[in-house]
Formats: C-alpha cells, structure tokens, sequence
C-alpha cells in the first residue's frame, strides 16, 4: 500500500502545484524554462505513475473490503464510462463539446472514477479511483479561480465533435472488448 500512496503523492504534487498556486506555477516554469518545468513535471508525473500501477497490482488483492456492490452498478458503471473517451478527445477536437463542458478531461475523469468507485470497493480502490476523484474535482473548481492556459489542440471545428464521438466510441468499445483485460486483468465481458 506504500508504494500506491508514493505514487498518487508523486503523480498529484506536479499536476496540483497550479490548483494551491498557480502564480509559483508560472514563477517555477520562468525560472526553470517553460521546457525545463515540463521536464521536471513529467519526470516526477512518470514516477509516480509506475508506482501507482506498481503499488496498486501490489495491494489491490491484498488490501480489505470496505464494501462491495450489487451487480447491476456494473451496467451503471458501464454507462458512465460511455462518454468518457469522447470527451478525452473532445478536449484536444474543439468543437461544441469543449464549449459546453468547458474542462471535458477533468469531467471525463471524474466519470471514470464514479464508476470504478461504483463497482470497487477495496481499500486500494478507494486511494486510487478516489484520488483521481478529489483531484479532477479539486482542480474544476480552481480552473473558475485562475487563468487557464491554452492547450495544443486541432483547430476548432464542427466536425471536431463528430470525430471525437466516433473514434471516443470505438477506443470504448476496444476498451470493454479488449483492453481493459489487458491492461487492468479484468474482462468487462465474459
């Protein structure tokens, strides 16, 4: 369980410095070189997330139940996921999506963490998903205080939402097939 909490500190300090100040943000990327703080962002990002995949496959089956749910969360969990690789790439395909939502990643994580949240309840699921959980919701809230910063992305367009639903939908589905046996050890359809 050590090594998950190492790793959720280690991923969450860089990616939190802006939600507590986001003036030292920009001071620590001017003294260091806007290259140089990303660098120093992403190693220590990295970091922590090999340890929290580590920490996590290492305490997931070892750590107690806090509690379990019925079965048929599992079609609600499935149906929060639904939109959330579509607004994953809603994020980086401006279109009327990112309009409306305005922070799509962050709702996008915050779905991914209700619904794993919804169907596990050990006490390794309740760091990992529950951090994830906290942190998007902590930093949607800080993004109406501070400036927002402009992110690469496709010029906007119309037919940005139309791609970012289509192929969203298709890495779901890939996801529920395949990947999530792959990556997580867990088939989602048996």
């Amino acid at each position: 369980m050590k090594t998950l909490i190492l790793g959720i500190v280690l991923f969450f300090v860089p990616h939190s410095v802006a939600i507590v100040n986001h003036a030292w943000r920009d001071k620590a990327a001017l003294t260091l070189g806007e290259w140089g703080w990303k660098a120093v962002y992403s190693v220590v990002s990295l970091i922590g997330f090999v340890l929290i995949i580590r920490g996590y496959s290492e305490a997931h089956m070892a750590s107690g139940v806090v509690y379990t749910t019925p079965a048929w969360l599992k079609h609600l969990a499935m149906l929060l996921m639904l939109p959330v690789f579509p607004l994953l790439l809603s994020t980086y395909l401006p279109g009327r999506i990112k309009s409306a939502i305005k922070h799509p990643t962050l709702v996008a994580t915050i779905l991914w963490s209700i619904a794993h949240l919804l169907v596990n309840g050990s006490v390794a699921d309740l760091w990992l998903f529950g951090s994830f959980l906290l942190w998007a919701m902590a930093c949607l809230f800080s993004m109406s205080h501070r400036p927002s910063r402009a992110l690469l992305t496709a010029p906007a367009g119309k037919a940005n939402d139309l791609v970012a639903v289509i192929v969203g939908l298709g890495v779901y589905a890939a996801v529920v097939f395949v990947l999530h046996t792959v990556i997580a050890g867990v088939p989602l359809v048996v």
